[in-house]
């Protein structure tokens, strides 16, 4: 273990340790504050376990699982508890298919009722055509059938069906929402499966909790009711960091469960945590404790640190904005404001990824996949796990990139992972030569055509991946590409518009995306930094740049009256555009770790000014309207 299970106990980790020693404990829910120390604190919670119940697990091969929301959040983790094998530290996806796949009868059958499910819904939509459906739509849906239709009759061959990014059942493949799907079906509706998980992951850690879609969340309840105090359900997680749509938020404990909160702040100075906690008064409540110290001398002293509200007019976002920072680090006496340089620990925070997008060159590729589309498109692209664009981040890049540095060995990994022609049941005996010189033949293509400033439509590099056994698309994808027409450029709303456009869009604007995403860039999003810390943080609130109903700043200062949508969500108790917004500024002003500056784009900054003043969330000698300067 390294020096964090060694750090001094907080009452949270002394109550959540003493849980983990009664042996009638069936689970917790820990509320823990933006800056507490929460990753600090499973690591302690693993690093008890281990010390107290190892050798009986080990002895008895079962693990303690620790399931976080992203793969840098695995890594950390994975490092601090020294790689023991006792612990399994995954993603949701990977822990499930870790649990499910022993099954393979259930998941066969499981197949089988969703292709049922697919022929039904596709029948469903014919159904609904009108004269007006278009001839091609009529065609491709009943080719959807019969490709269903003909792959219920493939899988009863499938001797073993395997995880990969996307789903292709008569090869026995299971793409990402296949695992969720088919892991929290099977669970809750079969008790033996339930138990079998329980029984060999008796300890399981749900991190980042409040962003776990429902499902998951009940499935695993759905363990904890089977087994009892034989299986001990953790969730750890803040509901006032909830920032995905399809996230459970605050978890609902069962009978006997413990409730436990983490109020400390070791992360943000005196100035930004009392801004924090006057945000987060008009939510939950919870009031954080502590803030930032350092030592001087031989004793620890707070850190005082800086809070800023800037108020500034709409006329020129993009010279408003540098003269944002100019004016902090002139009052700062800080030049560091300025620079965009890693070094410089500066991020500035803007309201939505299309802020970003303008400025490094993807903005047409973010509109197709945001404007009228469903939120599961929109929160897949933003966060680059969707399947209509993994083929390009998780290959097809790092493949032009390995090339392009002569990393011959991160090249050939990247192939063997994911090109069907080098899966054991393609190769063909004594072909295996001449099949690496046509992959090597394409990737030379590939790295020559479809390079950062490439003009190269998506679609043409897909068909490559395609036609070339180099990476098996999912179904959807190819689907997708049938219908494609490069003369016909689509400018209607919606999910299947939404990948005609992509596969229109000229490849750089992908690289930009991956630019973005790989945080290669000094922007962010509000949504995009939960859990990370910088020195020098600058939020950007703008509503009108954002183009979205799910978020007001206008609306939570005050500004912008509710709506009659917002005035029905709140009479009903649902949650509403003021309780989303709330947590959105509460999430991006918690990750200053030294200064803060919110710039907020006003269209009467005086008025602005009187009604943010009036709401207390920052000392008024701190709130400065820059179009009276």
């Amino acid at each position: 273990m390294t020096s964090r299970a060694g750090k001094p106990d907080t009452p949270a980790d002394i109550q959540l340790r003493d849980l983990l020693d009664a042996d009638a404990s069936t689970g917790f829910v820990m509320v823990s504050g933006a800056g507490s120390g929460k990753t600090t604190s499973i690591i302690k919670a693993l690093d008890h376990l281990r010390k107290t119940r190892g050798l009986y697990l080990r002895q008895r091969a079962k693990k303690i699982a620790c399931i976080t929301y992203t793969e840098v959040a695995v890594g950390e983790i994975w490092g601090d508890v020294g790689n023991d094998p006792l612990f399994h530290v995954s993603t949701i996806h990977s822990f499930l298919w870790a649990a499910l796949k022993p099954f393979q009868a259930d998941i066969a059958s499981w197949v089988d009722r969703r292709l049922d499910q697919k022929i039904a819904d596709t029948e469903a939509k014919v159904a609904a055509f009108t004269s007006r459906t278009h001839d091609k739509t009529r065609v491709q849906a009943a080719a959807d059938i019969q490709r269903y239709r003909e792959q219920k009759l493939r899988i009863s061959s499938v001797d073993r069906f395997t995880y990969g990014v996307g789903s292709d059942y008569p090869k026995g493949i299971l793409g990402h929402d296949d695992v969720i799907r088919l892991s929290t079906e099977l669970i809750r509706t079969l008790p033996l499966i339930a138990k079998v998980v329980g029984q060999r992951f008796p300890f399981v850690f749900v991190d980042e909790s409040q962003d776990t879609a429902p499902d998951v969340v009940e499935a695993f309840k759905a363990i904890s009711e089977e087994l009892g105090s034989k299986f001990c359900l953790g969730f750890i997680g803040d509901p006032m960091q909830k920032i995905y749509t399809a996230g459970a938020g605050a978890i609902e404990p069962l009978a006997g469960w413990k409730t436990i909160e983490k109020p400390e702040n070791f992360r943000c100075p005196v100035a930004v945590l009392n801004v924090i906690n006057n945000i987060r008064a008009g939510g939950d409540g919870l009031a954080q404790t502590g803030g930032k110290t350092e030592l001087v001398g031989e004793e620890r002293q707070p850190v005082q640190g800086t809070a800023k509200l800037l108020i500034v007019p709409k006329d020129d976002r993009s010279g408003r904005l540098a003269a944002a920072r100019q004016w902090l680090a002139d009052r700062h006496a800080d030049p560091l404001w300025l620079s965009d340089e890693p070094e410089a620990d500066v991020k500035v925070l803007v309201i939505a990824h299309r802020m970003a997008a303008s400025r490094l060159g993807f903005g047409g590729l973010y509109e197709a996949f945001h404007d009228k589309t469903s939120d599961g498109l929109k929160d897949g692209f933003d966060d680059g796990s969707h399947w209509s664009i993994q083929p390009f981040l998780k290959f097809l890049m790092p493949l032009v990139l390995a090339r392009g540095t002569g990393d011959h060995f991160e090249a050939m990994n990247l192939l063997r992972r994911f090109a069907p022609s080098l899966q054991r049941e393609h190769l063909r005996a004594n072909a295996l030569p001449s099949i690496l010189k046509e992959l090597d033949e394409r990737v030379n293509a590939l790295a020559e055509s479809c390079g950062a400033i490439s003009t190269v439509p998506a679609f043409e590099a897909l068909r490559h991946l395609r036609d070339g056994g180099m990476f098996q698309l999912d179904d959807r994808l190819l689907t997708a590409m049938a219908e494609y027409d490069p003369s016909v450029p689509h400018t209607e709303p919606g999910d299947a518009a939404a990948l005609q456009k992509l596969l229109h869009t000229p490849l750089r604007e992908l690289w930009g995306h991956r630019t973005y995403l790989e945080e290669q860039s000094p922007f962010a999003t509000h949504q995009g930094v939960k859990g990370a810390e910088f020195s020098r943080v600058l939020t950007v609130l703008d509503d009108e740049e954002g183009r979205h109903n799910q978020f007001s700043y206008g609306k939570l200062f005050g500004i912008t009256p509710p709506s009659d949508n917002d005035r029905a969500n709140l009479r009903e108790g649902n949650e509403t555009t003021f309780d989303r917004t709330r947590r959105l500024l509460y999430v991006c002003c918690s990750r200053a770790g030294k200064d803060l500056a919110v710039v907020f784009f006003a269209d009467d900054p005086a008025e602005a000014y009187a009604a943010i003043a009036g709401l207390g969330l920052f000392p008024a000698e701190d709130i400065h309207n820059f179009a009276a300067v």
